[in-house]
């Protein structure tokens, strides 16, 4: 498929967000969904452009179109770029719509999503948001007050409209482990049969997961002795992904160091036990894929919102949580005691991943692309 040649006269779902993976994955879950069980429905990605967007969205094989749009910004000079590019963003958007033949707009969250919900909105097609998070933000809000309807995927706070029915978090199959342990591992050129840590900050990767996970290493290289590392950057540069995989092997640890790996699936199918963000997404991977995580929220929010996406696993007993304390040494002392924990006691491991497995499997994207196929069918 092509970024913006595609002229289908099929009826077309538009899905607008981006800016990370958080954003762009769910909808992509979705989309495979509507492809497989409405052929005769198009589907198409207006989102940033970054490039982890054209990046994923490639990928994929997603047809998109990359609308200019800003993130707001308290900062002066940054906000009034985020108001200049309102008026092109809006155009972009609105040309895009309609050379794509769009029925309905699903919003994924973001800065990206105002602008195309205003011109949605303005030339009468259907939006639906669907929102992501547990602390929805302002862009949700905003998008919230003028959606035809509202739905969420997770339990969420102060989300306008919205009747409280939790749809579950869409997975794209590519983050569903494809088989076994041993053969994922294998496909990733780990030793198929030696435990496996993932350690992964998501599509953005996170600073200072990276520089905890080998000053970790070097300090517990006994406990490691049995275990691999699959850690996985995010964008970095050369210099320091080779400076990365240097710490690992000085300290004798087996790890595997990758920027990103586009089959998730395969990771969370390695994976004993992982290190990970608590975004949303990676909440709803981890859990399909019955793994037991250390979850570390986001350190920069102010109301650490991240921690909401993980809360319903923590308290079944099926996770553990830990604040980000940024520095390497600083987080020895509570992510670091944790970490150890998990790697040295089995009996923990077993009870996390019990209690996932007592969890329902949903396949959430299905239900949603169910959903909108109706609205669209009946939009004809």
């Amino acid at each position: 498929m092509s970024e913006e040649n595609s002229s289908s006269k099929a009826p077309c779902i538009a899905f607008a967000g981006g800016g990370s993976g958080g954003h762009l994955s769910p909808g992509l879950a979705i989309a495979e969904r509507v492809l497989s069980l409405a052929p005769d429905i198009a589907t198409l990605f207006l989102c940033s452009g970054r490039a982890i967007d054209a990046t994923m969205l490639r990928e994929a094989g997603a047809n998109f179109v990359a609308v200019p749009a800003e993130p707001p910004s308290i900062s002066p000079m940054k906000l009034l770029a985020f108001l200049r590019s309102l008026p092109k963003a809006s155009r972009v958007a609105d040309q895009a719509m309609t050379a794509h033949g769009v029925r309905h707009v699903v919003s994924l969250g973001g800065f990206v999503t105002p602008p195309v919900v205003r011109r949605a909105v303005h030339a009468g097609i259907a939006v639906t948001l669907l929102n992501l998070d547990a602390t929805p933000g302002k862009a949700n809000r905003w998008v919230a007050r003028r959606a035809s309807e509202v739905c969420s995927a997770v339990a969420a706070k102060n989300l306008p409209r919205w009747n409280g029915e939790v749809l579950g978090f869409p997975v794209r199959r590519s983050a569903i482990a494809p088989s076994d342990a041993a053969s994922c591992r294998a496909q990733l050129a780990l030793q198929p049969t030696r435990r496996t840590l993932l350690v992964t900050g998501a599509s953005q990767g996170a600073t200072s997961l990276n520089r905890f996970t080998p000053h970790f290493a070097e300090q517990h290289t006994a406990l490691l002795a049995g275990w691999q590392v699959l850690h996985l950057t995010g964008s970095i540069s050369e210099e320091s992904l080779h400076a990365l995989r240097k710490r690992y092997s000085d300290a004798g640890v087996q790890a595997l160091v990758l920027p990103f790996l586009h089959r998730m699936g395969l990771a969370w199918g390695a994976a004993d036990i992982a290190l990970t963000r608590a975004g949303a997404n990676s909440v709803a991977e981890a859990e399909l894929n019955r793994v037991p995580c250390l979850f570390v929220p986001y350190p920069y929010h102010r109301d650490l919102h991240q921690r909401e996406n993980a809360r319903e696993l923590v308290e079944a007993g099926a996770a553990a949580i830990a604040l980000d304390a940024i520095e390497p040494q600083a987080n020895m002392e509570v992510m670091g005691k944790l970490l150890e924990s998990l790697l040295s006691d089995g009996v923990s491991r077993d009870r996390m991943q019990a209690a996932l497995q007592a969890r329902p499997r949903v396949d959430a994207a299905e239900r949603i692309a169910t959903i909108l196929i109706a609205q669209v069918r009946s939009s004809r």
